[in-house]
């Protein structure tokens, strides 16, 4: 579970916890994460409760996050995508990406493609990534995804969410014969703790939707349903916990998508050419049927 450290992702977290699954958390915090492996000791689901310390705005550490899992469990069974942090700032990793658009899109996209293989070995594979389904399309800047010039914080927020949209789409194509369900969901306004770096204006902002918000133990209702019994779509989206339609427009069009994941991949090995060349950062975003599928 990625970004399982806090608001829905914590939530959801515990809830798969008590119901008798077991539960990999990823996250920044160190604290956070003792926090939610002494929680799991509380309720005796110890053994079921692991938690991995990274921080998925650079890519070697969704590399090593991906990998480790990989070698460790023979599937996935659910892949939870919740990892977002809001700036006001433009900041830039050490990769050389816009931080928003590392934490909030590209971890999800290596997450997803390089966990394909180990989902496509679960009986029922679903991957549930909680962002914002349904923007347009024309939010992409494309010929400067990092948001060089004028950036915004809200703006980088909702190029990301039509960004994961479009990774749908085309994961959702590549994989057509894996079995593996996309669900792309947006829970509406819910109380967690925005996590973010906010400038006063838009903090005021915040808080009022931290009270007006539906809590944790209500947004994460739809979402054990999705992960209890997928869409069988291979590709579908929700938003409130009313379905959106997927209709090959908007931030779900498929030439949109197929150039998003063109872009992706050239500015991972671009990022990392010595990885590259040795074949690993390849071999994880080209997972099983990723190349045939682009002949």
């Amino acid at each position: 579970m990625q970004g399982g450290t806090d608001g829905i992702g914590k939530g959801l977290a515990s809830a798969c916890l008590r119901r008798g699954d077991r539960v990999l958390v990823i996250g920044r915090s160190e604290r956070k994460g003792e926090e939610f492996l002494d929680a799991a000791r509380a309720f005796g689901a110890s053994d079921r409760a692991e938690f991995l310390a990274a921080d998925l705005s650079t890519v070697e550490a969704s590399m090593r996050v991906v990998e480790e899992i990989t070698s460790r469990f023979d599937r996935v069974d659910a892949l939870v995508l919740c990892a977002r942090h809001y700036s006001w700032r433009r900041q830039v990793t050490p990769d050389g990406f816009e931080a928003t658009f590392a934490l909030f899109y590209l971890s999800r996209f290596l997450f997803c493609h390089g966990l394909s293989e180990s989902l496509g070995r679960a009986q029922a594979p679903v991957i549930v990534n909680v962002a914002g389904p349904g923007g347009s399309v024309e939010w992409m800047r494309w010929d400067d995804l990092g948001l060089s010039e004028g950036y915004d914080g809200q703006l980088a927020l909702a190029q990301c969410g039509v960004a994961n949209d479009l990774l749908g789409v085309e994961f959702a194509r590549r994989h057509a014969s894996t079995g593996i369900r996309y669900v792309l969901v947006n829970p509406g306004t819910v109380a967690t703790s925005f996590s973010g770096d906010y400038d006063p204006a838009t903090r005021a902002q915040i808080e009022a939707m931290k009270r007006m918000g539906a809590p944790v133990s209500q947004a994460i209702e739809p979402l054990m349903a999705i992960l209890d019994d997928s869409p069988a779509r291979a590709l579908s989206a929700f938003a409130g916990g009313e379905p959106l339609p997927i209709d090959d427009t908007g931030s779900f069009d498929a030439e949109a998508a197929r150039r998003l994941d063109r872009l992706t991949r050239q500015m991972l090995h671009d990022a990392h050419p010595q990885t590259a060349a040795h074949g690993s950062l390849t071999t994880m975003i080209d997972s099983a049927g990723s190349k045939k599928a682009d002949h």
